[in-house]
């Protein structure tokens, strides 16, 4: 580093230390120097040392080493934006629980300030190449215990519940949610930490996957016997078995649903069709309702298969966790039996006849005979089954899955000269989502599917050098959210295993 931008970075720490942090939010929509050298001159994205929200070196040092292996310097731009933007622009608090030793993390998603179960997760698994045990404060592992520690908390507090404020002692003020100040939900949540009460399978099977995820990386028994992560769990498991039941009951009477949503609204996926109830489902198919999907759009047909293979996957993998206490058996047993049923559940009424393409896992079912064929670029989704680990990436019926979705059969994928890729109803037709092309690379074994689709997301960052959540497929300069903290972080995740896997891809040029 030459001695005058080591007298520039510390000037700008200087200022960071006297508040002078420019809002990211902002920031980030303006071009910053010093630019790529390559076609697309991307922006410098990250914000100065000393306005960072959590430094970690494990991260600096790969990143200096990645981008060494990235030949086109618009990727090694966009790697070098993007895979720290969690820890340098999300990591809004971290400390302690009042009067304890347990570590807390409060990781908003960028640009809305409230904590999701499901992204906090994701975003904690970017960084999970480079987890390792510590018992430091300032480490990677920290901040995994801290996220564990605070969505079991919240789970307990109100368990059907996906997005929450800032524990009490960040001292941090809750965040505003107007389109939820007239949510009518059953049953009722704690007004003071949740953002919104939106009830997602896939938000539970999140909890179990940052679980998972630190628990393989560092063999950290002792810290699952700590506090409350047993209790989260079991509260986890009563809400899923809780969510099986169906609409009516076997006499043809309407059961009392454990979960109702209405919200005021001009738009279809922000309620539920019944007064809250959703549309109906039929009893005895084994899987587990979701009124939402990882979008937060209510799904159609609530037996939802991507989250219902996601829970089966993360169950499975938790109660090993379980097991290893030793003194819950009974929880471990429960879990791997409920696991195991919706794996014979999924491909019972999850796989479907489609006619031109065979065999494949419909989005979401009733159990009625009615099905749901597309994809939605959130993950969990059934482009990503492979990612999430729930089946192999050649398994027969996702390839042919796979082929459906990333054709014109699928509804909500999106293609047009600028980035083709699955969308979502959440932003509509023609927007395509930069996630969906990440995870195609991350499920792919193809070379050129790869480096095509390397290729469009680096040219479709309207020179911003950042992941957007959407991308208008016929013009560059129409986006959403350009501070969205998982797409980013995934986005970096997938060059970390590009550089395992295929390092000869990341010696390419993309211009």
């Amino acid at each position: 580093m030459s001695p005058l931008l080591q007298l520039l970075l510390l000037a700008m720490s200087l200022r960071a230390v006297n508040g002078q942090c420019p809002d990211y939010l902002q920031y980030s929509t303006g071009h910053h120097e010093p630019f790529s050298s390559g076609k697309y001159n991307l922006s410098y994205q990250r914000p100065s040392p000393g306005c960072r929200t959590f430094t970690s070196q494990g991260v600096e040092d790969a990143i200096v080493r990645v981008k060494a292996d990235i030949t086109d310097p618009d990727l090694a731009r966009l790697f070098e934006n993007s895979y720290p933007n969690t820890l340098d622009t999300a990591i809004k608090w971290k400390g302690y629980a009042n009067g304890s030793d347990e570590e807390l993390t409060f990781v908003i998603t960028g640009d809305i300030n409230a904590m999701w179960l499901r992204d906090s997760a994701n975003q904690m698994q970017s960084y999970l190449p480079l987890l390792t045990a510590s018992s430091s404060n300032d480490s990677i592992a920290s901040l995994y215990r801290g996220v564990i520690n605070l969505q079991g908390r919240y789970i307990l507090t109100s368990p059907f519940c996906n997005s929450f404020q800032p524990p009490v002692e960040s001292g941090l003020q809750p965040a505003p949610n107007p389109s939820a100040s007239e949510d009518k939900v059953r049953p009722p949540y704690n007004n003071q930490s949740v953002f919104e009460c939106k009830y997602e399978l896939d938000s539970l099977a999140a909890f179990l996957e940052v679980s998972t995820n630190y628990y393989n990386a560092t063999q950290d028994t002792a810290f699952f016997r700590k506090y409350s992560w047993v209790d989260a769990v079991s509260a986890v498991v009563d809400v899923a078995e809780s969510m099986m039941t169906p609409t009516y009951a076997a006499n043809g009477s309407v059961n009392v649903s454990p979960y109702s949503f209405t919200r005021l609204t001009d738009r279809a996926s922000e309620t539920l069709e019944n007064n809250g109830l959703g549309n109906p489902v039929q009893n005895g198919t084994g899987l587990i309702r979701s009124a939402f999907r990882p979008s937060d759009d209510a799904t159609i047909f609530q037996l939802f298969i991507p989250a219902n293979m996601m829970f089966s996957r993360y169950l499975d993998s938790a109660s090993n966790i379980v097991a290893a206490m030793g003194d819950q058996r009974d929880l471990a047993r429960r879990m791997s039996e409920l696991a195991a049923s919706l794996r014979s559940a999924i491909s019972t009424f999850g796989i479907v006849d489609s006619g031109d393409f065979g065999q494949v896992y419909a989005y979401e079912v009733d159990g009625y005979g009615s099905r749901n064929i597309m994809d939605d670029a959130n993950i969990p989704s059934l482009l990503a089954a492979p990612f999430y680990g729930y089946l192999d990436m050649n398994d027969p019926i996702y390839r042919n899955t796979r082929t459906l979705l990333l054709s014109y059969k699928n509804p909500y994928y999106m293609r047009g000269p600028v980035i083709s890729a699955v969308g979502g109803p959440h932003d509509g037709p023609g927007y395509a989502w930069p996630m969906a092309a990440i995870v195609r690379i991350l499920t792919s074994d193809d070379d050129v599917e790869i480096t095509e689709q390397l290729k469009e997301i680096v040219s479709s960052t309207d020179g911003l050098g950042l992941i957007h959540e959407s991308i208008n497929a016929f013009n560059v300069s129409d986006w959403t959210r350009q501070w969205f903290s998982w797409a980013n972080g995934l986005f970096g995740q997938m060059i970390l295993d590009l550089e395992d896997r295929k390092p000869y891809i990341l010696k390419q040029s993309f211009q």
